[in-house]
């Protein structure tokens, strides 16, 4: 069974055939389309513990143990958008995946799903370059990932992916700025709050989507035969 599994599923993978639109196909895109947005619109609260820079004079201060404690925990508030993307990709593959992303960016010019809203306006705002750049990063990570890759290539694409998307959405950010004639305050702070230690979080989540996505692949294939 798991012989003929792995078959169907490298030869699912390899097939250089043109995608067929079926009510299935349909039904897979809208599905994904779907998780794009409620991932747009989910806040994950995440606390973990970390070293502040100052950690050595704030031990050396007369403290409660709860208050050391809070001082070496980090509380970040994450939205799973970038790790769900490549969870798809990871679970349907290149075509498909880019398919969804496609359909989503559609929808949101004429619907508010987008984080700020939606409409033909939305080009014109300072994250929108994030969300075309999902497509090169969504394409290169379809196309490396056939085959079994090991930890450190499915890291390497993931950081490889993830940066691509910060990077053409801080170019795009930039673009938009200029012709706003906006203050290097506001632009700096901007990519601090959207490419900061936010890119740390995404290579690591989607690190995670991308192995979830190919053991639901697996799961699936496993129900379907």
């Amino acid at each position: 069974m798991t012989k003929r599994v792995e078959k169907q599923l490298n030869s699912f993978k390899y097939k250089g055939e043109p995608i067929k639109i079926t009510l299935g196909t349909l039904v897979l895109i809208g599905l994904s389309v779907l998780l794009i947005i409620v991932a747009t619109f989910t806040q994950l609260n995440i606390v973990h513990p970390y070293i502040p820079a100052d950690s050595l004079s704030y031990l050396s201060q007369e403290l409660t143990d709860t208050e050391i404690l809070h001082h070496f925990l980090k509380r970040y508030q994450y939205i799973p958008q970038i790790p769900v993307l490549f969870f798809i990709v990871s679970l349907m593959g290149r075509k498909f995946g880019m398919l969804a992303i496609i359909g989503y960016i559609i929808l949101g010019l004429f619907f508010p799903i987008f984080a700020l809203g939606g409409g033909v306006s939305y080009l014109f705002e300072y994250g929108f370059g994030y969300i075309l750049a999902y497509l090169p990063a969504i394409f290169f990570a379809g196309t490396l990932l056939k085959g079994k890759p090991d930890f450190l290539r499915v890291l390497m694409i993931s950081a490889i992916g993830v940066l691509t998307i910060h990077v053409l959405g801080i170019l795009y950010m930039l673009f938009v700025a200029t012709l706003r004639h906006a203050p290097v305050e506001l632009i700096i702070s901007w990519i601090s709050s959207q490419s900061g230690v936010q890119v740390f979080y995404d290579i690591f989540f989607t690190v995670v989507g991308i192995y979830l996505g190919k053991q639901t692949r697996k799961l699936l294939w496993i129900v379907m035969c």
